[in-house]
């Protein structure tokens, strides 16, 4: 099991977008002040955008230093830079081009690229960086409607090629192709948190947080960080099926 999970409940989607990015900077500053860089995946969806909208605001834009700020997307779909479903794109022109954060400080993943090179070279990237067990400072996620996280969808173990680091998925459910980082790259996080809300997220939630272990069917139970923080930052109407301890 992680070290420490932590539920934290917010009023609405107003009220996490706020504690989302609030999370993001005092991470960030945390990483700069210990080892003198922030290290950040995303994740892309509609939950974190509002969060990355404000974190290009005052006073969230001036509270940390984004030239030694390093991002990273724990997924992506194999579409290119300028689609509409990019998960870079997203971020992007939610905040990216508007804190002046060094273009070499995000790394996307190559989504034009075949799956499997694409996520061969975001390996390959992560294990430049970090070596073959890469700590990043906050891994970002998201909870599916189907208790997927990720590109980690059910049916298949989602420690698949755990040793690879990135790898490329075919969703059968969205007819396309993939690349996501491993459970053993989410579970080396320093902090992971989940970003979850609304009414149509309450029972997928309380069975993925509450439920028996089956993490084919529900691969976001995977994510249990070994030595890490795990957060789970919903809203009232998310949490409205789990049950109090």
């Amino acid at each position: 099991m992680a070290s420490t999970r932590e539920l934290q409940i917010v009023r609405d989607p107003t009220a996490l977008a706020h504690a989302l990015a609030d999370l993001f900077v005092s991470i960030g500053r945390m990483a700069m002040a210990d080892r003198g860089s922030f290290h950040v995946a995303l994740s892309g969806g509609n939950t974190p955008r509002e969060a990355y909208e404000l974190l290009a605001l005052e006073p969230w834009r001036e509270e940390l230093s984004w030239s030694d700020v390093f991002i990273y997307f724990g997924d992506e779909r194999c579409v290119p830079p300028d689609d509409e479903q990019s998960n870079y794109l997203m971020a992007k022109h939610a905040f990216l081009d508007a804190v002046g954060i060094p273009r070499a400080n995000v790394h996307r993943i190559a989504g034009e690229a075949d799956p499997g090179q694409a996520a061969n070279e975001y390996a390959s990237l992560l294990r430049t960086v970090f070596g073959n067990a890469p700590r990043l400072d906050l891994i970002l996620l998201g909870l599916g409607p189907d208790g997927h996280t990720a590109s980690l969808f059910p049916g298949t173990r989602p420690d698949t090629d755990d040793d690879a680091l990135v790898r490329a998925v075919y969703s059968e459910s969205q007819i396309m192709w993939r690349v996501t980082m491993t459970p053993k790259v989410f579970n080396l996080g320093r902090t992971v948190a989940f970003a979850v809300d609304g009414p149509d997220k309450a029972q997928i939630l309380a069975e993925v947080y509450q439920g028996p272990f089956d993490p084919v069917k529900y691969p976001a139970q995977i994510v249990q960080p070994s030595s890490g923080r795990l957060i789970w930052l919903v809203d009232e109407m998310a949490a409205g099926m789990i049950h109090p301890a």
